[in-house]
């Protein structure tokens, strides 16, 4: 008697989404000193599987501490992916530098009323690994093989979301130096009707 198996490989889309996150812009990035980053800033996005999931931007050389990438990255989110981290780093003549990280929720870009392939611009603080306050991260991001939009979602301006700062008892994880912004919807962005809604 013989038996046959067959194993069904489940398509990329089932697994995992693919964003493309175009990192834009950082605001009052200081080193460790206090002072404006002076040069060679650079952004890696990371998903929670660390190993294999991380890009990097180009490094800016003369931004200092307001540096601009504007680079588009393409990620592998896994599909049980909570948290996105972006982390600002620096390079100079000792090394690598963390400036700062955020913990970008999931739920800030994927789900809700709006479609999957909706651009998200967002803005986190950035605290580093002492948890202080280190600046702030611009950029956007949009799922790149989501479902087709309907046709009544597809007129939709694209969703702005600025970060507030958060409380560091409730959401600073000590050893990562992570914090999760909370995403604030502004009215004239969403209109006054939808952005009561949040």
């Amino acid at each position: 008697h013989t038996h046959t198996i067959i194993i069904t490989m489940k398509p990329l889309s089932s697994s995992s989404r693919l964003l493309e996150i175009t990192v834009m812009s950082g605001e009052n990035l200081l080193d460790n000193r206090n002072r404006p980053v002076k040069k060679n800033a650079f952004v890696n996005i990371k998903t929670e599987s660390y190993s294999c999931n991380l890009q990097t931007t180009k490094l800016d050389k003369e931004g200092g501490g307001f540096p601009k990438w504007n680079e588009k990255l393409i990620v592998d989110l896994p599909m049980h992916a909570r948290h996105l981290t972006v982390e600002v780093q620096c390079k100079n003549s000792s090394g690598i530098k963390t400036v700062g990280i955020a913990k970008v929720p999931t739920s800030d870009f994927i789900g809700g009323i709006l479609p999957e392939d909706y651009l998200h611009f967002l803005s986190y603080r950035l605290r580093n690994e002492k948890g202080e306050k280190n600046g702030i991260i611009n950029f956007s991001v949009r799922v790149k093989n989501a479902a087709a939009p309907s046709q009544s979602a597809a007129g939709c301006a694209a969703a702005y979301t600025k970060a507030a700062p958060v409380d560091m008892g409730s959401s600073y994880n000590g050893s990562c130096g992570i914090v999760t912004g909370l995403p604030v919807y502004p009215g004239n962005f969403l209109g006054n009707s939808m952005a009561k809604r949040f």
